[in-house]
C-alpha cells in the first residue's frame, strides 16, 4: 500500500493565535506528523491533545519539518521567527515554507528570495474565512508561488481550507488578500450602517437582516456579524487592530499603483478611533460601534 502524504510529510506550525491554533489542530486531525511552536506558552494544548509534538524553539521546528506553516502577525514577526530565531537554520535544502500570515507582497518576495538562497521554497498563502473557517477547516486560501511548490503542499493546504486558489508567483496571494480586506472593510461598514438605520427606524433589526439576507444584500458579514452589531457586543473573531494593520497594507499598495480607496480610508480612520478608545482587541465588526455612536445609539 502506498503511504499517504499525511503519513510521510513532516509538518511544522508556528503561530498559534486565534487563527493558527485551530489550523494546527486540523493538520493534526488530518494525520500529519505535526510539531508546533508558539512564542507564548500554553497555546499549543489543543494540537498536543490531538497528537502533535512541541518544538522547543524555531530551529528545532525546522529540523523536524519538511513543510513549515507560519501564521504570524506581520512580516517583521515572520522574518524574526525565520531568520533571527533560527527556524531557517534548521531547514534542510528542499524544504518548503508556507506563510499564512497577512503581509505585503514585497515582504513575501523579499522573504522568498532569502529562502531560495538556502535552497528552501516559499509559498505565500494568506487565508480568509474568519475564526469559524479556521476551526471548521473551510478557509479560502489565496496562494502565490511556483506551481511545483503549490502541488507539493496541496495536501497540507487541503487540511486547512476547502478552496485553494493559485493566483500567480510569490506575492500574488498577498495582493489578493489586500483586495479581500478592502472588500471586507466596505462590507462591514455597509452592514453597520444598515443595522443602524433599522434600529433608528424602530424596526426589528434581526427580522430585517433575515429578510434581506436572501437577496442582493446577502454576504458573509451580514450572515455572521450582523447579530453582533445589533447587540452592540463584539466577541473576538478577528482583532480590529489586525484588520487595521491589513488596511494599512492595502492603502500602501493602493498608493503605489495609483488606486483611490475612499471607503477603505474611512474604515481605517474609524478603526484608528476605536483602537485609541480601547477596542483594539474586539472583533473588527466593532466598526459598528462608530456608526452607532455617530447615530446616537
Amino acid at each position: 500500500m502506498t503511504a499517504t502524504p499525511e503519513a510521510t510529510t513532516r509538518v511544522g506550525f508556528a503561530g498559534l493565535g486565534t487563527m493558527g491554533a485551530p489550523m494546527a489542530a486540523n493538520l493534526a486531525r488530518a494525520g500529519f506528523a505535526l510539531r508546533v511552536w508558539n512564542r507564548t506558552p500554553g497555546r499549543d494544548a489543543p494540537a498536543l491533545a490531538l497528537g502533535a509534538q512541541r518544538a522547543e524553539d524555531p530551529r528545532a521546528l525546522g529540523e523536524a519539518s519538511d513543510v513549515v506553516v507560519l501564521c504570524l502577525t506581520d512580516a517583521p514577526q515572520v522574518e524574526e521567527v525565520l531568520f533571527d530565531r533560527g527556524l531557517v537554520e534548521g531547514l534542510r535544502a528542499g524544504a518548503l515554507v508556507v506563510d499564512c500570515s497577512t503581509t505585503s507582497p514585497l515582504a513575501a518576495q523579499r522573504i522568498a528570495a532569502a529562502l531560495v538562497e538556502r535552497g528552501v521554497g516559499f509559498v505565500d498563502a494568506p487565508v480568509t474565512g474568519g475564526s469559524e473557517g479556521a476551526e471548521k477547516g473551510t478557509l479560502t486560501i489565496l496562494a502565490g508561488g511556483a506551481p511545483d511548490d503549490l502541488a507539493r503542499v496541496a495536501p497540507v493546504l487541503a487540511a486547512l481550507g476547502t478552496r485553494v486558489h493559485h493566483l500567480g508567483p510569490v506575492g500574488a496571494g498577498q495582493w489578493a488578500k489586500a483586495v479581500n480586506q478592502v472588500v471586507l472593510a466596505g462590507t462591514y461598514l455597509a452592514v453597520a450602517e444598515g443595522v443602524t438605520l433599522a434600529l433608528k427606524a424602530g424596526l426589528d433589526a434581526t427580522a430585517v437582516v433575515s429578510a434581506i439576507a436572501g437577496g442582493a444584500a446577502g454576504s458573509w458579514v451580514l450572515e455572521n456579524r450582523s447579530a453582533r452589531m445589533i447587540d452592540d457586543d463584539y466577541p473576538l473573531g478577528f482583532k480590529i487592530e489586525l484588520h487595521r494593520k491589513d488596511l494599512g497594507i492595502a492603502l500602501e499598495l493602493a498608493r503605489a499603483v495609483g488606486a483611490v480607496l475612499p471607503v477603505t480610508a474611512l474604515a481605517a480612520t474609524l478603526e484608528d478611533g476605536l483602537i485609541a478608545s480601547g477596542h483594539a482587541q474586539e472583533d473588527n465588526s466593532a466598526l459598528a460601534r462608530s456608526i452607532r455612536r455617530l447615530s446616537g445609539l
